[in-house]
Parts: C-alpha cells; sequence; structure tokens
C-alpha cells in the first residue's frame, strides 16, 4: 500500500503540468467525434488539408509520406495518392465552373509548385520558387494565389478567369520579407496579408495595393509565432505561439495584443468559426483548444473579450486540421503512431 499518497498525487500532477497534458479545462461539448478515416499507408508528418466542397474531397499534405492523400469524405475512404512529391506541405483546391478544378501543391524541398487535374490527377505544369514553399491561400475573388516560401517571400501566382491549363497559372510578383513566412491571412476588405515570421518574432503587413511591407508587430509575450486565424468584421487576428504555448489575439488595426490565453503545445492551426464565435486550435500535444468570443453590444465593433471554452482530446502529433464551413465540420489530421495509422478525426460543431 502506498504509504504517502498524497506525495504521489503531488509528483503526478508536476508532471502532467510540465508535459502540459494535464489541463484544468474541462472537456469542450461544442465538437463531437463523429468518424475516423484511415490513412493506412501514410507514414511521417502530415501537414495541411483542403477541400472540394462540389465533391466532398479532401486534400492532405502528407509531408513526410511525399503525397497528397484524396480522400472522398462521403464514403470515408482514400480514393487516391499523389505520389512522388518533394515534402508538400501546403495544398489548396482550386474550383472550376467549367472542370473537375486543379489541386495546387507546395513543396518544401524543392520549392517546386505542382498543379494537378482534380479528375486525372494529372500534372498540368509546375511553378519553381527558391525554395521551401509552404503555406498557400487562393483568393476567388481575385483569381491569384498567395505562396509563402523560402528565406522570406510571398510569391503571387494569377490565374485567368475562364481558363485553364499550364499557361495560364504565371507568377506575377513576389514580395520580400525578413525571414521564412509560416501562416499568412489575407483581409481581403482591406487589402492586406499579415504574415506570421517566426524567425523575426513577428508579424509583418502587407499592402496589396503596393505589394510592399507596410509595418512589422514585434511579439513580446510568445514567440513561435507558426498559425494564425482572423476575424475581419471585429478587426482581430489570431496568433498561435509555441515558445510559451499561447494563443495571442491581435487588434489588426493597431498591431497590439489585447488578450492572450495559455494553450496545449505544438499548435499548427487555427481556425474562427463566425457562426459560433469559436476559435478552434489544434495541438500536437493531443488536444483542439476551444475559445469563445463573447456577443458584442449593439453599435460596438471590434470591442471583444474572449473566454476559454474548454477543450477535446486527438492524438498526440494531430496538430493540423481544416475547418470546413458548409459541413460544420472540423477535421483533425493524426500521423501514425506506435501503434495506430495516420488518420483523419472528424468532428462535428453542435
Amino acid at each position: 500500500m502506498m504509504k504517502h499518497p498524497k506525495f504521489f498525487l503531488i509528483v503526478i500532477f508536476f508532471v502532467c503540468f510540465l508535459f502540459n497534458g494535464c489541463n484544468a479545462q474541462p472537456q469542450n461539448n461544442s465538437l463531437k467525434l463523429v468518424a475516423t478515416i484511415a490513412l493506412p499507408t501514410v507514414s511521417g508528418r502530415i501537414d495541411h488539408l483542403s477541400f472540394d466542397a462540389k465533391h466532398q474531397i479532401i486534400f492532405v499534405a502528407a509531408l513526410g509520406n511525399n503525397t497528397v492523400e484524396v480522400v472522398d469524405l462521403k464514403n470515408k475512404k482514400v480514393i487516391h495518392a499523389i505520389k512522388d512529391l518533394h515534402e508538400p506541405q501546403g495544398v489548396v483546391f482550386i474550383p472550376d465552373p467549367a472542370s473537375s478544378g486543379t489541386i495546387f501543391v507546395a513543396n518544401g524541398d524543392n520549392g517546386e509548385c505542382d498543379v494537378f487535374n482534380a479528375e486525372t490527377f494529372q500534372k498540368i505544369t509546375s511553378i519553381k520558387l527558391s525554395g521551401d514553399a509552404d503555406n498557400v491561400r487562393y483568393d476567388a475573388a481575385d483569381k491569384k494565389i498567395y505562396v509563402g516560401y523560402g528565406y522570406g517571400g510571398i510569391a503571387i501566382i494569377d490565374l485567368p478567369a475562364g481558363q485553364a491549363g499550364a499557361a495560364t497559372f504565371k507568377l506575377i510578383t513576389e514580395i520580400k520579407l525578413s525571414g521564412h513566412p509560416e501562416s499568412f491571412q489575407i483581409d481581403k476588405s482591406a487589402r492586406e496579408i499579415y504574415v506570421n515570421v517566426p524567425d523575426e518574432k513577428q508579424i509583418e503587413v502587407i499592402d496589396l495595393n503596393k505589394n510592399v511591407v507596410v509595418d512589422k508587430w514585434k511579439l513580446n509575450q510568445a514567440t513561435s509565432n507558426f498559425p494564425m486565424a482572423l476575424d475581419e468584421t471585429n478587426h482581430r487576428l489570431f496568433v498561435g505561439c509555441r515558445h510559451p504555448a499561447k494563443l495571442l489575439i491581435i487588434d489588426m488595426q493597431t498591431g497590439k495584443t489585447i488578450s492572450s490565453f495559455s494553450i496545449d503545445s505544438d499548435t499548427d492551426d487555427i481556425f474562427y468559426n463566425s457562426s459560433t464565435k469559436e476559435i478552434y486550435v489544434s495541438c500536437g500535444g493531443g488536444y483542439i483548444d476551444v475559445f469563445k468570443q463573447t456577443d458584442l453590444p449593439t453599435g460596438q465593433v471590434g470591442a471583444n473579450t474572449y473566454t476559454t471554452n474548454g477543450k477535446v482530446s486527438t492524438h498526440t502529433g494531430a496538430r493540423t486540421s481544416l475547418f470546413i464551413p458548409e459541413l460544420n465540420q472540423l477535421i483533425v489530421a493524426s500521423p501514425s503512431g506506435f501503434n495506430s495509422n495516420a488518420s483523419l478525426l472528424i468532428y462535428d460543431i453542435k
């Protein structure tokens, strides 16, 4: 029999605290695990995801596997793998009313951006950047693709409306940054891009009318700023940091941090749900941390307050995710572990 049970409990609590695996937050009840889709041939790290709403297809950048996995969400199975890639990091599906659309893949190893037909999976073209092609965003209104890459740049690639084929993907400009960009978000109304530059411990602001950096916001409370999401309506930027593990909420008009919260370790994706006013932070420490934005009084804009809203257990290493507003679901990518296959965890949002 244990002679000192209180001492034993104290030790357990201390160990949990060190590894960020025990947390006083209660379980969140707004996310419910409804399905798990196995990725049986995938090994290694999984990076970002994209979604084809018309065909209910998820594209998964399986970086460590050098593939993009094509997953039928409706039938809960992998239907294809695009192979022989070079550390795919970013992926985005580009719809086209006249065709099945295209898949744009950013490769970290060689800096190439590969474009594939979304029906045949045949390569259409490649666009060569200087190296480490990473996060990708597609602006459907402007028909432009934005790619973070290399030692510090955002490449802008033009896709003329109503056209398809290799000749239509044209690199039109490159915006220089002070370091390698991680997640970035486009404020369409303000015509600005906010970019995480973790090596410089700052966020850089790009003016899209001039295609230059016009401001730099230094981070003081936490660094290693990787994921980012934004709330355009209330001018709020949500930034996930790893050292220490924190969520920073930043006023987009001033660059000032107005709130910060402790989160679980190794975050790599954040999403803001404007319908439920929730923020979802997927963390490799094995949790989705959820935060709630309070309702604003009538007539007030930008005066938000935020509270913790519990957490949801996932798997160790499951740090990338995708929020799909059309389905009201959050998809979390779980890499293979000691005794388990890689998988996608599908959560319904109540």
